[in-house]
């Protein structure tokens, strides 16, 4: 793989992660950007790094790697990694109905056998965990290995170590087109000029799906948009991601329709973020204060004593969106050169650098860590056949 031509397409945390690991093994590696560096869906997340909403299944198996490799990157970027404001805090799932625990217990359980650590709370040790958090709670489970990134720093973070490595960074380039001879992709025109390369790989984020149709391979990416609420700093208040039991339900959902669920957590600046949202309204970017105010009443059913708590501001964004709910990864078999890294929908800040670790070995025809044969690009909710009503191959948080 030494010096092998590497052209990534998306400047986002999901490419910056594939730079840098590629830059490692030795490729030349190019990363390009129609914007700047974690403009768009990475800095518009919350940074979450998670095992608790993820059945068993390929994704879990994803995630369980990124967990483990996530340490470990941070620790050889040394002073790069104070960006990341890497919070190993845990999460905690409170489940609030008699149907939610019913779902909850069976649900911590899989994972168990799945070898991630859920462990059951008593209503004692959830008020000692969460003094905050509504008495009014049917079960909980304690996932000690849930994480929490500054997304948008994090990004910059491996970016950072991207060029450090060797690899270079060109903003400002929006592809247009591809060069194909023989078959096999070897450019791309972009509104700069024609890029030249051995591999591109589309790390588009929402736009994946559009990028690939203008290289001539199109996949069934599409945006899907979610919101959060950001609260004034308050003195110490939330200790853990805490998230209704309804979210694993919701982010698995293919419902195109407004679906939102209780997701609470602090930050280290003391603000705490208030989620989540998801639907599917193309790439339109207002802000609906009908999805804001949903928002915050679930909020406030799993925090009522944040009812009189300044919100400062609300942000949103696009999560790239597949039908059976699993990332793309690997080359595609349409197009000799190009390879895609996308679909993560919400799930890519924890993801990400196990995708890239998966792209790495295979780019470099090693078997890799975990199967990556479920995140094929040739099957068909990529290739946008039909996928049976109720498939749930995988999850995916906001």
């Amino acid at each position: 793989m030494d010096r092998t031509r590497v052209v990534i397409l998306g400047a986002g945390i999901v490419g910056s992660a594939c730079a840098r690991e590629l830059a490692l093994a030795g490729c030349d590696v190019l990363v390009i950007d129609r914007g700047g560096p974690a403009a768009a869906t990475t800095s518009h997340g919350e940074g979450n790094i998670l095992l608790s909403d993820k059945g068993p299944g390929p994704e879990l198996e994803l995630a369980k790697l990124s967990r483990r490799l996530w340490p470990e990157v941070l620790t050889d970027l040394g002073g790069l990694a104070v960006q990341a404001e890497w919070q190993p805090k845990g999460g905690i799932v409170v489940a609030t109905t008699r149907a939610g625990a019913d779902g909850l217990r069976p649900f911590a359980a899989s994972q168990r056998a799945s070898g991630v650590v859920a462990e059951a709370m008593d209503a004692d040790a959830l008020r000692a965990a969460e003094p905050h958090v509504t008495r009014e709670h049917t079960a909980a489970v304690h996932y000690p290995q849930d994480a929490q990134v500054q997304p948008a720093g994090a990004a910059a973070a491996l970016l950072s170590g991207a060029l450090a490595a060797g690899a270079s960074l060109r903003s400002g380039r929006e592809v247009l087109g591809g060069v194909v001879r023989g078959g096999r992709l070897t450019g791309v025109r972009t509104s700069h000029g024609t890029l030249e390369g051995d591999v591109f790989l589309n790390a588009a984020g929402p736009w994946s799906g559009e990028l690939a149709a203008r290289l001539g391979a199109p996949v069934d990416i599409r945006p899907r948009r979610g919101e959060v609420l950001v609260t004034t700093p308050l003195p110490p208040t939330v200790f853990h991601k805490v998230y209704d039991a309804d979210y694993v339900g919701a982010v698995g959902s293919g419902a195109g329709d407004l679906q939102t669920s209780a997701v609470v957590e602090a930050t280290l600046a003391g603000s705490v973020l208030l989620g989540s949202s998801r639907r599917r309204v193309g790439f339109d970017a207002r802000t609906r204060p009908e999805v804001l105010s949903a928002i915050a009443a679930k909020a406030l059913r799993l925090f009522p004593s944040l009812a009189r708590v300044p919100v400062m501001r609300a942000y949103g964004g696009f999560r790239p969106y597949v039908p059976d709910h699993l990332p793309v990864i690997g080359p595609d078999p349409r197009l000799a050169g190009l390879w895609h890294a996308s679909g993560h929908e919400g799930a890519g800040i924890g993801l990400s650098v196990g995708t890239a670790r998966l792209v790495r070995a295979l780019l470099d025809g090693r078997e890799p860590e975990i199967d990556a044969g479920p995140f094929r690009v040739d099957r068909p909710a990529v290739l946008g056949e039909d996928v049976p009503a109720g498939s749930t191959a995988g999850e995916e948080t906001t």
